[in-house]
């Protein structure tokens, strides 16, 4: 593709299935992660809410969906410093299973 641009990277998403212990405690966490999610690029695109299983074994507790602009940001943001004191908060309070997928690019 001569003289053409690449195109941008897919938008990077997290799916969350968190089990909260310690509620009370937990609203820290949740309080401090948001200013530096977005700070990161990051935003959410759901966080908690009613869903519905509509195949397999599988029954999450308490869904989170984040979308960050690159796989780089979202990776940044997670092993980075800042999350890494917040994190610890989570991993007190909660149990989480937590996946990665690239989002489509541009014209998929």
């Amino acid at each position: 593709m001569t003289g053409d641009a690449e195109p941008a990277p897919g938008r990077y998403y997290v799916l969350v299935d968190v089990e909260i212990r310690e509620p009370e405690r937990y609203r820290t966490y949740m309080e401090k992660v948001r200013p530096a999610l977005e700070a990161a690029g990051g935003r959410y695109l759901v966080r908690g809410g009613a869903h519905t299983v509509y195949e397999g074994g599988w029954t999450p507790a308490r869904l989170v969906l984040l979308e960050f602009p690159s796989r780089e940001a979202w990776e940044t943001f997670y092993e980075g410093p800042e999350y890494a004191g917040i994190r610890t908060v989570r991993e007190e309070t909660s149990t989480a299973r937590m996946v990665g997928v690239e989002g489509l690019g541009p014209g998929m």
